[in-house]
């Protein structure tokens, strides 16, 4: 527009120059015939810029109009896309989000298949050696030959001998009685909480031994593992709250069994093992103190901890 107007100014001038020029030129009471057709072709000329003007003027507003409405269109069209990918950014979260959940839900369930077989097993076990035990009880008494061998070895004395008949009575057999539950239990705990870890040990393993079915045996089953982590021996440890876990999983110690296991398994540089132990006790127990420590672990290894439900 710029440029059309200087152009037109530009003929005008010219147009205005030659006028003057020719009007000059000739007499002021002397206007010939040409001068009078000069001035009439000037004066088209003007008229002809002027209409050029005009039609540059609107031609120059529609290419406006047209650049304007295509800046608009491509502004929405930005838009548009940019909506599309924000949309396309959810739902790809959205279905890895899901994908993570999935995951973490087979692995619960593979776990709760893996821990019902162990405990079946473990089960099965333990009735055939309660029935062994029932089978031992009901079985009569050998009857000992004199001066002979007992059935296992044992030799028998001969009347006359010191123990036989002859002698006086022969000594029975001393059996060894099972030693109370609670108060074996209870001991083991004040021993392991003083330090005493070898004579804990040992009470603790009695409870094991003689009520393998109660559900104190596998709190003594944890603090075995405790005493086993104490003194660095991971891999005893591990196999302890392995027990725990598969044989008294609704155990009170069962949280913290997961967790030192975990830790255990980090600790013999069994990293992925360790972090599933871990994930898996956030998904069991996630209200439970246990589980803040094992979150925290997880953070600070920099772990992305799955959300699941717990079984």
């Amino acid at each position: 527009m710029h440029r059309s107007s200087s152009t037109r100014n530009r003929l005008l001038a010219a147009a205005a120059s030659g006028l003057l020029f020719v009007s000059s030129a000739a007499p002021a009471h002397a206007v010939s015939k040409e001068i009078v057709e000069l001035q009439t072709q000037v004066q088209q000329l003007t008229d002809m810029v002027q209409r050029l003007q005009s039609t540059l003027d609107t031609r120059m507003g529609v290419l406006q109009h047209l650049a304007e409405q295509t800046a608009d269109v491509a502004n929405q069209m930005t838009t548009t896309v940019n909506a599309m990918q924000q949309k396309l950014n959810a739902q790809s979260d959205a279905v890895n989000g899901k994908m993570d959940t999935v995951s973490g839900q087979v692995q619960s369930l593979n776990d709760s298949v893996d821990e019902l077989k162990a405990r079946i097993a473990k089960l099965d076990k333990s009735l055939q050696d309660l029935q062994a035990q029932i089978q031992n009880m009901q079985a009569p008494p050998a009857l000992a030959q004199p001066g002979g061998m007992q059935p296992g070895g044992t030799a028998t004395p001969a009347p006359g001998q010191a123990g036989g008949p002859a002698g006086g009575p022969q000594a029975a057999p001393a059996t060894q009685q099972a030693p109370p539950l609670q108060e074996t239990l209870q001991a083991g705990v004040r021993d392991y909480n003083a330090g005493r870890y070898q004579v804990a040990a040992g009470e603790f393993q009695d409870v094991v031994h003689y009520y393998p079915l109660d559900e104190a045996a596998g709190t003594a089953e944890f603090y075995l593992g405790e005493i086993a982590y104490q003194q660095q021996d991971y891999t005893d440890a591990i196999g302890f709250y392995t027990q725990v876990l598969d044989a008294f999983s609704g155990n009170a110690k069962a949280p913290a069994a997961l967790l030192h296991k975990g830790l255990a398994l980090l600790a013999t540089n069994k990293k992925d093992a360790g972090i599933h132990e871990l994930r898996l006790l956030i998904q069991r127990h996630p209200q439970s103190p246990e589980a803040r420590v094992a979150r925290s672990k997880l953070n600070g290894m920099g772990v992305r901890i799955t959300a699941a439900p717990s079984h």
